[in-house]
């Protein structure tokens, strides 16, 4: 079993939990119908398309 040698310090302690506490940066693109910014693999909420396909029909959901 692996043993440390020496005490880690709390840098290096800090510096090692904050690369995984990190933020991501949300991912969008712009529909290919309608140009609104759309989460990727996901239907346009404004026009209801995805990959090109109609898949929501919006005027039935108002």
């Amino acid at each position: 079993m692996a043993v440390p040698k020496n005490k880690a310090s709390k840098a290096r302690t800090r510096r090692r939990k904050a690369i995984n506490s990190q933020l991501k940066v949300t991912t969008f693109i712009e529909c290919n119908n309608c140009g609104n910014s759309v989460v990727p693999h996901r239907v346009c909420p404004k026009c209801g398309f995805y990959k090109g396909k109609q898949v929501l029909d919006l005027e039935d959901m108002a």
